[in-house]
């Protein structure tokens, strides 16, 4: 916004945020350039009695351009909060029982005249001659290379070399990233409210909210409401009804148990997602602790036979009692109502399972920003955020189920269940043109890569019957020495980079 320039009769001129954590704080810090010439008033509104969920330890390459568009120093914000560097997911027992895989964040290999990469790896791994030499597709995976031998560095800019493929997020303290976002927004002239909304009062048009009463008796007005409330959505569902669309037919699991637990070992630089009787179990190491949670089906497993389980599966003591939540896989019918615009667990929920939460919150503030009203709340826009949020929402959905439905696993109902479930008409395409060819489609704003429908269709056993035929019009000979060359160049970038917990000390270190 520009400074000195007048601002138009119908700007909107106080923003209210109700509830803090993760998603109001982000927002909060996102929209604090609206306040820099103090012509328009921010305020969050949040209380210290309620607990934030807390369990979004884990994310997604995307938050580096949010922290970037904050003008964030990495380093900084990675000693701030505990940080670690995050590569991708370890998957332990999804497939069937025993088996690994990693889902990793950079690219595998290079492609070729416009043919995919994985084709030339597949045309290999189908040729009984060179089966062995094309070894498995994260050989040519700088990012999964890395992983696994426990390494990290940045990438390199410069996209010729195979250190500009590595691809990388973060594991932090979402209590810390928050109260580190706080500090940030209130420099900003964001004012923070602490106390309970008891009340909110509905204006004179309709779906419009004039404003909120807090429970010492003092009333906060707005024109523009951003719902950060969490699963209960006090202004989007309590006030405004925007209505809520069930998934559990496809995500059952509707309980998760969180725990942190003391580090026996150096980090790891990716998160772990362990499948378990009735649904999964998380491992996110931070500098200071290990995060640990048991995502699981409340139908299959009691409360308290998935407390056992989570705690018999720690790797060290616990360092505090185990929280429990609940939540139905999910979203708002409608995320923005009248002159309120619900983000992160107010918006909805699918599970942490693929650390998309966080992500989720980044894309619904950027879609605001993207749309920002006036005080008209035209339909266009509304209609246009909605639309966005509701595909947004339904491709990471499918994405999830994906590691469902691919199990050959039948130990247990559970997981019998989400082997013979139905699921989404797009998600049943997208696995039978894999299944054919080896073939992704995806749309440009589909959050996951071809990279990433690869590795997990491939990680839980999805192996296509045949190739791209186009792979066969170079030369084989070509194609194999080209493979072997990548492989030998991931492998020697890989093994020349410091270890995660080298880079960390050295870099971003926590007091």
């Amino acid at each position: 916004m520009n400074h000195g320039a007048e601002m138009p009769d119908d700007a909107i001129r106080q923003i209210v945020i109700v509830g803090g954590g993760t998603a109001g704080w982000m927002a909060a810090a996102a929209l604090s350039r609206l306040c820099a010439d103090g012509r328009v008033g921010i305020t969050l509104v949040e209380s210290d009695e309620i607990g934030t969920v807390g369990v979004g330890e884990a994310t997604i390459p995307t938050l580096r351009t949010f922290n970037a568009m904050l003008g964030l120093d990495e380093d900084d914000f990675v000693r701030a909060t505990q940080g670690t560097f995050k590569l991708g997911i370890e998957f332990v027992g999804w497939g069937r029982a025993g088996d690994r895989y990693l889902h990793p964040f950079g690219t595998a290999g290079r492609d070729l005249q416009a043919i995919r990469f994985h084709q030339f790896w597949l045309a290999m791994r189908q040729n009984p001659a060179t089966a062995a030499a094309a070894g498995v597709l994260d050989d040519y995976n700088l990012t999964a290379r890395a992983a696994h031998l426990g390494r990290f560095a940045r990438p390199d800019a410069d996209p010729g070399t195979v250190l500009s493929t590595l691809g990388y997020a973060f594991h932090f303290d979402a209590g810390l990233y928050a109260r580190y976002l706080r500090t940030y927004a209130e420099a900003r002239g964001v004012t923070r409210v602490e106390g309970r909304v008891i009340d909110v009062r509905r204006g004179d048009v309709a779906d419009r909210i004039a404003g909120i009463t807090l429970d010492d008796g003092r009333a906060i007005d707005g024109e523009l409401f951003v719902d950060c409330s969490g699963f209960r959505g006090l202004l989007i569902e309590q006030c405004l009804g925007a209505g809520y669309e069930d998934w559990s037919r496809w995500l059952p699991c509707d309980r998760a148990i969180a725990v942190p637990c003391a580090s026996v070992e150096p980090p790891r630089p990716y998160t772990r997602a362990t499948a378990d009787a009735a649904g999964w179990r998380w491992r996110i190491p931070l500098q200071h602790r290990v995060g640990n949670g048991y995502v699981y089906a409340s139908a299959h497993i009691d409360d308290g036979e998935a407390e056992r389980a989570l705690l018999a599966g720690l790797d060290g003591a616990p360092l505090a009692d185990p929280r429990r939540l609940s939540f139905t896989a999910g979203r708002r019918k409608r995320a923005w109502v009248g002159n309120c615009v619900s983000i992160g667990l107010a918006a909805g929920f699918i599970e942490p399972l693929e650390s998309t939460s966080i992500h989720l919150i980044q894309t619904g503030i950027a879609r605001l920003l993207a749309l920002f009203p006036d005080r008209g709340f035209g339909h266009a826009e509304t209609d246009q955020y909605n639309r966005m949020t509701a595909l947004e929402y339904e491709q990471v959905r499918d994405f999830i189920i994906l590691h469902y439905k691919a199990t050959e696993r039948d130990d247990t109902p559970f997981w019998r269940r989400c082997r013979d479930m139905d699921v989404p008409d797009t998600l049943g395409t997208k696995m039978e043109l894999f299944r054919s060819a080896g073939r992704v489609f995806r749309q440009d704003d589909d959050l996951f890569t071809l990279d990433s429908w690869v590795a997990v269709m491939l990680g839980q056993n999805i192996m296509p019957t045949r190739h791209d035929p186009l792979v066969d019009s170079l030369a084989a000979d070509g194609r194999e020495r080209f493979l072997a060359h990548l492989r030998d160049v991931v492998g020697r970038t890989a093994r020349a980079m410091p270890t995660h917990a080298a880079f960390i000390a050295q870099h971003c270190k926590a007091a």
